[in-house]
């Protein structure tokens, strides 16, 4: 009679997880993302991009929850999505329970990433997210999107792509936008044509006189400007700052909420500063047309 072998492969014991991760939390998502080892092991990178999105996560998931006690189906849309790994963490701990059509939708340019995340998404059977290859600005006409978005976000989408975010989401009629601008130089290079121009007019022109005032007064006008674009279609807008990402300069946060609010003012003052700061061509740019015009209802 031959005897039980004793050498049998015993089961694996649990990994010891790090507690960064949170319980019901996938392992193997977390794995895929690199952001974890085979062995359950968090690096210093890993355990910083981990809090970074986390730190995001903490402003969306209240959205989300607002989002469902008014319907139960959420459509949120990742613009820029690169890697998505704020929407695959997301999605794991927010969507994944749902089995109402909620949806997450990434934005990406590189065909690669797209084609990548929608693979790994089928392997992790998460069936509520989609990944397109489109430009921000072809997905806000784009029949693979819905009519209507109830959470729009933009992370570090570079040069106008953010402003083709806002657009997208004033379009589809978002309840929420959550916005990390990027480098935007359309701004900067308008004052910079305009310097001549408009030195002697005030002495504020002092503020971008110099080409290193330009560029950065540029940037930070250019995010005025877009809240008051938000203001000026009834949005109530909170700016503030993104703790812990030291990898970039450009960690100033807008998150947007729909609240139907009064108009005109921010509209007036958005035109006032395009006149004050010699910009009045960028308009177009930071279009103020309400709701209403674009027979929206709110």
């Amino acid at each position: 009679m031959k005897r039980p072998d004793s050498r049998a492969a015993k089961p694996a014991a649990p990994l010891a997880l790090p507690p960064e991760v949170r319980p019901g939390q996938s392992v193997a998502l977390l794995q895929e993302l690199h952001i974890l080892t085979r062995d359950g092991k968090l690096n210093q990178d890993s355990r910083r991009k981990l809090k970074q999105v986390y730190h995001l996560v903490q402003f969306i998931e209240p959205l989300i929850r607002q989002i469902q006690q008014d319907h139960p189906q959420v459509s949120l849309v990742d613009h820029g999505a690169g890697k998505s790994y704020l929407g695959f963490i997301l999605y794991d701990l927010f969507f994944k329970h749902l089995d109402d059509g909620s949806r997450l939708y990434g934005i990406e340019t590189r065909e690669e990433l797209v084609t990548k995340s929608q693979e790994l998404a089928t392997r992790l059977a998460f069936p509520g997210m989609r990944f397109l290859n489109l430009s921000v600005a072809e997905s806000t006409d784009s029949h693979l999107l819905p009519e209507r978005i109830d959470i729009v976000t933009a992370l570090h989408a570079c040069n106008t792509a953010t402003d083709d975010a806002i657009d997208f989401a004033l379009k589809k009629k978002a309840k929420f936008m959550v916005l990390v601008p990027c480098c935007q130089a359309e701004v900067a290079s308008v004052l910079k044509k305009n310097k001549g121009r408009d030195l002697g007019k005030s002495a504020l022109t002092e503020i971008w006189r110099h080409p290193l005032h330009t560029r950065e007064f540029g940037s930070q006008v250019t995010n005025v400007l877009r809240c008051l674009q938000l203001e000026a279609h009834g949005y109530q807008v909170n700016v503030t700052e993104l703790v812990g990402w030291e990898h970039s300069m450009k960690n100033e946060l807008i998150v947007a909420s729909y609240q139907d609010l009064p108009r005109k003012r921010p509209s007036e003052r958005l035109q006032e500063v395009l006149a004050t700061l010699g910009l009045e061509e960028m308009g177009e740019r930071f279009y103020t047309k309400t709701r209403d015009q674009q027979g929206i209802a709110p």
